[in-house]
């Protein structure tokens, strides 16, 4: 997912080591997907579709 975000943003993705099963995709300290709240891991363009919703805001 790192990789896609650098090939579609051209920013470098922060991969933060949790426990617990945590899954969390964060842009500027706000979460965008969250695996605890959707119960399930995002597809990748999900994610992107996301954060592109972000950044044309």
């Amino acid at each position: 997912m790192a990789d896609a975000i650098k090939e579609r943003f051209g920013i470098d993705a922060q991969m933060i080591e949790g426990a617990g099963g945590i899954f969390d995709v964060k842009a500027d300290g706000e979460v965008v997907f969250s695996k605890h709240d959707e119960g399930r891991f995002p597809e990748h363009d999900e994610v992107l579709e996301a954060l592109a919703a972000r950044v044309s805001g």
